[in-house]
């Protein structure tokens, strides 16, 4: 049984994260979405409530699951017998952060890391940009999914 996860911060999940569970999930019987904890960042969303959103989205996608983590990512990969970690890649800039970390991430575990490219409509597409965005009272909803944009507005009300 082939076992990955699509670590992030998902804050918040937009359509383009959605595109690369939808599409990670059809190579790998199970994907845990992986929503990391980092202690230095306030986010809009509570981990919980970032967690309770994509798993309402990612519902009707067999062997998808959402769980949270806070420590080194390989580390949760290894332990849960997970050979890969998948990550979404929208530009060279995404992939000159990731690359040094794929790296070292095989080094420490052997845990393989594969990149999928974001669909061209979502390539423009990031959580800072859609919150940015919605601050300014801009129209966010052919960028995230409908229960997001909601939550979306019910934080800046």
């Amino acid at each position: 049984m082939s076992k990955a996860c699509c670590p992030g911060s998902f804050d918040p999940m937009t359509n383009g994260h959605l595109d690369i569970f939808r599409r990670a999930a059809k190579l790998f019987d199970e994907l845990v979405v992986t929503v990391v904890v980092n202690p230095n960042k306030q986010g809009m969303f509570t981990i919980d409530e970032r967690i309770a959103l994509i798993e309402e989205n990612v519902a009707d996608l067999p062997g998808v699951s959402v769980e949270r983590w806070e420590g080194l990512l390989v580390d949760y990969a290894r332990d849960r017998g997970m050979a890969c970690i998948v990550k979404g890649l929208r530009n060279s800039t995404d992939f000159d952060y990731e690359l040094p970390m794929a790296g070292m991430n095989q080094h420490l575990t052997g845990v393989e890391t594969a990149f999928l490219t974001t669909s061209p409509q979502y390539s423009y597409v990031s959580s800072s940009l859609v919150k940015e965005v919605a601050k300014l009272g801009g129209d966010i909803s052919a960028l995230i999914p409908p229960n997001v944009q909601d939550a979306v507005r019910a934080k800046l009300s």
